[in-house]
């Protein structure tokens, strides 16, 4: 699909000395405009643009906010406050900033979720996959970051906590919680460490969505099929026809993110982050924000020794598994076909993967006591469960139903309205991962 000779033809004078000298222009259009895509892509796969606009709008509001934002922990909520009341539209910069990140996460994971529905992290796109699960981590620690600069309770005591689970790295551990504390609790060098690299790490994720784009116009793009592209019957022009399916999809997206900006702000933070920091007093529970949930749950799930190791280490083991497992889909998967669509045994348990991601999440809200604990062991067991045994032995013993032939054909009989497995694969809801 990356192949080809370039469409692009200047019209005017300029055009043709501009594009002699930088090709700009012609790399633009040859990327976005007559590059082909397969031509039975659905909503889900809308949401790839979705994370570019609001990486965009991240950057623009952050950079405006930090012009306000005083790094010092004397300063930090006051100046916050300050940005809130006093700096024109002021509130609307935080309230898009601090719920963008919000949405910025929703999206990815719906965009993660129909990765693994659709297979596609399988090759020859196992690079595509492990560059937006960089994507990811760089995302994961930046919300971080951002998290304690409003320096409330959450935001320190949050700090604290985090920082301390890397005690129980043996021997180099404490050398890096106070490499992030810039000494031996959460103080004024914290929080500029935090800013500054809250700053720098945004520039460095839209680095790796270049490359992560790249990378996708030299493999191609996957489609709801699985199937590779065969022919150009099988490929429409991105623009119009995947242009304006995505601009219709930012549309209900911007809509549903303008609801919480103006209606509901604050129903995803947290009340204790509207009082300032104060080291004496602890909150009665100290939570992340709602998209670092499941790997908390994950994180208090490991309540007992492993051998050597103490359930403290285990705990941060589990944590930092849960994500670097994701970098090695590509290879626990061991069916030849992609699509869920076509393996009805695997869309089972990836169901059941999606509902235990999402409770995990719920069980990462409430306290490691009670059945909480033993819910969050079996939630996590089944976790790792789902890309280290169901991936890998599916895989070899699953019987796939039939793939179409070529994308075309899969287009056609749908048209029709279908019947068996291509008649119930397009019952899948587009908009889910």
């Amino acid at each position: 699909m990356s192949g080809g000779h370039s469409t692009y033809t200047p019209t005017t004078g300029f055009g043709k000395w501009f594009d002699a000298r930088m090709p700009l222009p012609r790399l633009i259009h040859d990327s976005f405009v007559s590059y082909p895509v397969p031509r039975n892509l659905n909503y889900a796969y809308t949401f790839g643009g979705i994370l570019s606009i609001m990486l965009v709008a991240q950057i623009l509001t952050g950079v405006v906010l930090a012009m306000h934002y005083a790094a010092d922990t004397t300063l930090a909520f006051g100046s916050v406050e300050k940005i809130m009341r006093d700096v024109n539209s002021g509130w609307l910069l935080r309230y898009l900033h601090s719920n963008g990140a919000s949405m910025f996460f929703i999206a990815v994971y719906i965009h993660i979720f129909r990765g693994l529905y659709y297979g596609s992290y399988k090759a020859p796109r196992e690079l595509l996959w492990i560059l937006g699960c960089i994507i990811y981590l760089l995302m994961m620690a930046t919300g971080f970051m951002g998290y304690v600069l409003p320096w409330g309770q959450m935001s320190g005591w949050g700090a604290t906590v985090i920082t301390g689970f890397f005690t129980a790295i043996p021997l180099v551990g404490t050398w890096i919680q106070e490499l992030l504390l810039g000494g031996f609790s959460v103080d004024n060098p914290t929080l500029n460490r935090f800013f500054a690299l809250h700053y720098l790490l945004p520039f460095m994720i839209a680095g790796v969505v270049v490359l992560h784009v790249w990378a996708l116009h030299v493999v191609g793009q996957t489609n709801p099929t699985g199937i590779e592209v065969k022919s150009k019957t099988d490929t429409v022009a991105f623009t119009p026809y995947a242009t304006l399916k995505d601009a219709f999809a930012m549309i209900l997206f911007l809509a549903f993110f303008a609801y919480f900006v103006f209606y509901i702000p604050n129903y995803l933070g947290h009340p204790d982050n509207y009082t300032q920091f104060d080291s004496l007093k602890t909150p009665a529970h100290i939570v992340p924000e709602w998209y670092f949930l499941p790997f908390y749950a994950i994180l208090r799930a490991i309540t007992f020794n492993i051998g050597p190791i103490d359930s403290k280490l285990g705990g941060v083991l589990a944590m930092f598994g849960a994500i670097a497992v994701l970098f090695v889909v590509p290879w626990l998967d061991t069916s030849k076909v992609k699509s869920a669509r076509y393996r009805p045994s695997y869309r089972v348990f990836y169901w059941l993967f999606a509902i235990n991601a999402i409770f995990l999440g719920w069980l990462g809200s409430k306290p490691a006591e009670g059945w909480y604990i033993p819910a969050m062991q079996i939630s996590t067991l089944y976790y790792f469960a789902f890309f280290l045994v169901v991936m890998p032995v599916l895989g070899l013993i699953e019987t796939p139903r039939k793939t179409p032939n070529s994308i075309t054909e899969a287009v056609l009989e749908k048209n029709r309205g279908g019947s068996g497995h291509l008649a119930g694969a397009t019952a899948v809801p587009e908009t889910k991962g």
